[in-house]
């Protein structure tokens, strides 16, 4: 049984280009491997965000809501990040 499975797609002229320039520098063995590789970073991200959902945005969602003396008004929190310098 085949693991892959053959597509046609369509990309603009300044897409295709750069899938070619990837294979003609020598970066990728064929062009099949750049969207390859394009795909597997778009599912890197995707799974980053989720990662990031549901480490922080969802704990941070639900002590608001248990305790909504917690949070800022949206121009709270505007005004201080317009005024405040974050250092690292």
């Amino acid at each position: 049984m085949r693991s892959t499975q053959q597509l046609s797609i369509t990309l603009p002229i300044d897409m295709a280009n750069m899938v070619k320039e990837k294979v003609a520098e020598g970066s990728y063995a064929s062009e099949s491997e750049v969207i390859r590789e394009g795909i597997r970073a778009l599912l890197a991200r995707d799974r980053a965000i989720e990662s990031w959902l549901h480490q922080h945005v969802a704990p941070t969602l639900d002590a608001t809501l248990s305790n909504p003396a917690r949070s800022v008004s949206p121009s709270a929190a505007q005004y201080w990040l317009n005024h405040t310098t974050l250092h690292a």
